[in-house]
């Protein structure tokens, strides 16, 4: 029987990904950050609900685990999805440091830019923070899909 946890999970990586997809090459500014950021929003509720259906994998059906560390102490520090999520966060590179990356800097106001003078002409750098591409986000989204139909599988009743 298919959990119901990894059915809304899919269904917000899903949309994600159709939010995603609908924001083209000619699409303006705005649209294109509305777009980036909505689909980052939905990734996050995801990574959220993630952790409620491991917890509820391990019958704690009830539980609203905050992060990795609550779910360990919830269903112990011995199970699979535990070393998973702590491999995850160690990589600096795996969707869950990015996810971690992007919902910092969307928590956070935007840095204030120097004005151009002489003075200052020559530094021009560019805005720093982490990659809101579309390529980028699809490719984090795929992952966490990978992520949840791996520990569902283990789950699974046959």
């Amino acid at each position: 029987m298919a959990s119901q946890w990894h059915s809304l999970v899919s269904q917000k990586l899903f949309l994600a990904r159709t939010l995603l997809d609908s924001a083209t090459d000619g699409s303006s500014q705005p649209v294109r950050e509305a777009t980036a950021q909505g689909s980052i929003e939905l990734m996050l509720r995801a990574r959220a609900l993630l952790l409620i259906m491991v917890a509820d994998f391990y019958q704690h059906k009830d539980a609203n685990p905050g992060d990795s560390d609550q779910l360990a102490a919830l269903i112990g520090e011995d199970r699979p999805e535990i070393a998973m999520l702590e491999q995850l966060q160690q990589d600096a590179n795996s969707w869950w440091s990015g996810l971690d990356q992007l919902a910092h800097s969307l928590s956070r106001p935007a840095a204030k830019r120097k004005t151009v003078s002489a003075d200052n002409i020559i530094a021009v750098s560019a805005e720093a923070g982490p990659d809101k591409s579309t390529a980028t986000l699809n490719s984090m989204a795929t992952a966490m899909k990978a992520f949840a139909d791996t520990v569902a599988e283990r789950h699974n009743e046959w």
